[in-house]
């Protein structure tokens, strides 16, 4: 852990709300609380399962952890 102040430790966690903002919300709000959970929820569900990353070789998130699994299975260490 860094020294307070020091942002490197909430780096990924700063970029995925970043992104969540700018892709979910586009400057706007939403009108009640039950809208929000669902337009989340499905945000989130998209972004694991759709969303391609390049730090995973412009693969899913989901797909990317499957097809570690399986790697892994097949070549235990």
């Amino acid at each position: 852990m860094s020294r307070r102040g020091n942002c490197y430790d909430n780096a990924h966690a700063e970029s995925f709300w970043s992104r969540f903002k700018t892709e979910l919300l586009d400057g706007g709000s939403f009108p009640c609380l039950a809208e929000a959970k669902f337009e989340i929820s499905h945000h989130i569900a998209y972004y694991n399962a759709k969303r391609r990353h390049s730090a995973l070789d412009y693969q899913s998130p989901n797909h990317f952890e499957t097809q570690l699994q399986t790697t892994s299975q097949c070549c235990p260490v």
